[in-house]
């Protein structure tokens, strides 16, 4: 296991114990995109610095799919924006870690987030900014594949190639499954990749748990510049690592008991401590 699958998959961990701990929460989601954040917040996509949260020269991160705050709180805590203990305080009356991420509470968190749809907006206007300024930094927003349903991500797609954002680089978590079931079912998104591409985007495809994978295509569509955004289209699992979450939807919005934490953490390898 390499360094970052240990990182990616020490995350997983605290993300189904906060949970549990919580007993409300999105697990499904979550565990899918780890591996993205994992690529972007350790494989050296990002330049970002927890020290320095609010440090000009950061490229930003903005979390459409808001409801997959866990993954995002265990990035920044094993980053060193927060104490990792404060993982357990998730959804807890006080906590800093809401429901869904709140950039007046957290270091680390651009702009609150959990109205599906809106990310994508929120990033191209942050990147069109950027750009008027001449500054060079990078705005990532990773969407879900169900929040690709919403119409107002395609009249971001379109603003931002007509603007030739190309410090904006989308990724997309395509797991296939959304609260209701399959995507293809509720109302089917299609080739997602195909239809960035014909709002003018450059579209790469990528395996979205291989780590190595995703470091290279995120700084491939980092550094490529060519007057266009660019979208990864990221092939996922839903729940990820935890083989009775994988592919089921029911786990979309929905926290383990104490039999099912177990049952996880050995899944993950990970044992589970008295008194966490």
């Amino acid at each position: 296991m390499t360094e970052l699958e240990r990182r990616a998959r020490d995350m997983r961990v605290d993300i189904v114990r906060m949970i549990a701990e919580a007993g409300s929460g999105h697990p499904g989601g979550s565990l899918s995109c780890v591996d993205i954040l994992c690529a972007l917040y350790f494989g050296g996509a990002m330049e970002h610095d927890p020290q320095n949260p609010r440090w000009e020269g950061r490229d930003r991160f903005i979390l459409a799919k808001g409801h997959a705050a866990p993954a995002l709180y265990a990035a920044l805590a094993h980053a060193g924006y927060f104490p990792r203990e404060e993982l357990m305080t998730l959804r807890k009356l006080g906590s800093r870690l809401q429901g869904h991420p709140d950039s007046n509470q957290l270091p680390g968190v651009e702009v609150s987030t959990g109205s599906l749809g809106q990310g994508l907006s929120i990033a191209a206007g942050a990147a069109a900014g950027l750009a008027l300024d001449g500054k060079p930094q990078t705005v990532f927003a990773l969407l879900g594949d169900g929040e690709c349903q919403e119409g107002q991500v395609w009249e971001a797609a379109m603003f931002a190639a007509h603007r030739g954002l190309d410090n904006l680089v989308a990724i997309v978590d395509r797991n296939h499954l959304q609260i209701d079931g399959d995507t293809a079912d509720v109302c089917d998104p299609g080739d997602v990749g195909a239809k960035f591409a014909a709002f003018g985007w450059s579209v790469r495809e990528v395996d979205g748990h291989d780590i190595p994978a995703l470091v290279e295509a995120l700084r491939a569509a980092k550094a490529e510049r060519a007057g266009r955004p660019c979208v990864l289209v990221a092939h996922t699992v839903k729940g990820k690592g935890v083989s009775f979450m994988e592919g089921q939807a029911g786990w979309h919005g929905k926290a383990p008991n104490a039999e099912q934490l177990a049952a996880a953490l050995a899944d993950l390898g990970a044992a589970e401590k008295k008194g966490e």
